[in-house]
């Protein structure tokens, strides 16, 4: 792969996902597969200013293997050490980049309700920490290609043809070549004024329709807005949370949510596949799920937590999307995702409520905001998606038609 392309979208990474204050401590979590790469994002950020740099190595095939031997009361154990950790993040809040690269299939075998009853019983433990930096830091998700994950995307190929094909790929759809500075800045502008025109119609509500059986419609919080693209904190530091991405999402109002959504694409969550799925709500819960592959794996997700069964974000991408538009199949909701229009289960974005930061955590969630452990993006998007923004008084606007913006 060209250096000089990977430099660049190091950079893109460094400078627009995490964008880092001088002096200012990058934590990095990142697997086993490009560590060339790595060390490519870790010299752009010392040379934009950071102070510390700190690397969280992981890797799949080990995680697998303590999954399968250890017991479930020794992943359910936070370990002093994990605590220290994570107060120094709060008390530190460094930028945060996840660089991800993980095989979709790499936890198979592992029992899904050992693994989930784990999180479930660490969950407590490290909430408290995880709020206490919510929207006060700077964090970013990008992508590298690992092994086995290139080898998923494109079968029969070898592991470096692979690998190279799926580089090509991650680079085009975030944007990466030529300026990647230049195209993301007007990137950036176009997806703001976008969610400028959507939130001048105030809507109550969107209803969704595709002839694959969706037939859905979610409510919206009175104070709620649209977002996407670049953010800022309450420091004021602008970033990126996705490279790539394309979305306009915002949080819809839990408890409102009626109908059935039909998966357009298989979904890759916590190493397990789950594909050819539909849910359907009642009362603002998922009350059934069906999938011909997962259907355990996609039933454990939403019993994870009080809130899991709620939804926590609906985006709006156009089916002819840079991404969809590849025709790959990434196995990766990063990517997958932002092909797309999509919802997630589970927690809800504060940031997606107008002047979130004037509100205490109570009031966020008496407007609406869903709170739990996870949230897990699903596809839905679709060539013939119909969606239809309503107001309170009942006025209909067109948002999309034929899977496009129709405005």
């Amino acid at each position: 792969m060209d250096s000089k392309r990977l430099s660049a979208y190091a950079e893109l990474i460094v400078t627009n996902g995490l964008n880092p204050d001088k002096g200012q401590a990058v934590f990095v979590i990142a697997n086993l597969d490009q560590p060339e790469f790595v060390r490519m994002v870790v010299e752009s950020c010392y040379r934009h200013g950071a102070g510390k740099v700190v690397v969280q190595w992981e890797d799949m095939p080990l995680t697998r293997l303590a999954h399968l031997y250890r017991s479930e009361e020794s992943l359910s154990e936070v370990e002093s050490w994990e605590i220290a950790k994570l107060q120094w993040r709060v008390d530190q809040l460094p930028a945060l980049l996840w660089l991800e690269s993980d095989d979709p299939d790499g936890m198979y075998g592992v029992d899904p309700g050992k693994r989930a009853r784990a999180q479930m019983a660490r969950f407590p433990v490290i909430k408290p920490y995880r709020d206490a930096m919510e929207n006060k830091h700077q964090w970013c998700i990008a992508a590298v290609p690992g092994a086995k994950w290139a080898r998923k995307v494109f079968p029969g190929m070898s592991a470096a043809a692979a690998q190279k094909k799926l580089w090509d790929a991650i680079l085009t759809s975030s944007r990466a070549d030529g300026d990647p500075i230049a195209n993301w800045k007007a990137h950036n502008q176009r997806i703001h004024q976008r969610c400028a025109k959507l939130n001048a119609y105030h809507f109550s509500a969107l209803a969704y329709q595709s002839s694959n059986g969706t037939s859905f419609r979610v409510g919206l919080m009175r104070e709620g807005i649209f977002a996407g693209a670049s953010e800022t904190d309450l420091s004021g530091r602008t970033f990126n949370p996705n490279i790539p991405s394309e979305e306009i999402f915002t949080t819809p109002k839990r408890g409102s949510a009626e109908g059935i959504l039909v998966a357009t694409k298989p979904l890759s969550w916590q190493g397990a596949m789950i594909e050819d799925f539909r849910i359907r709500f009642q009362g603002g819960r998922a009350v059934e799920v069906q999938a011909k592959k997962g259907q355990e794996v996609l039933e454990r997700m939403i019993a994870m937590d009080e809130g899991a069964s709620f939804l926590g974000e609906c985006a709006l991408i156009e089916y002819d999307s840079p991404i969809n538009n590849t025709g790959i199949l990434f196995y990766n909701t990063l990517f997958d995702e932002n092909a797309s229009c999509h919802f997630a289960l589970g927690r809800g974005f504060d940031n997606c409520v107008q002047d979130y930061e004037k509100f205490s955590q109570e009031q966020l969630h008496s407007f609406g905001v869903n709170d739990s452990m996870i949230h897990v993006d699903f596809m839905v998007g679709s060539r013939d998606m119909a969606i239809t923004g309503i107001a309170e008084d009942g006025t209909e606007t067109g948002i999309f038609r034929n899977g496009s913006w129709c405005f």
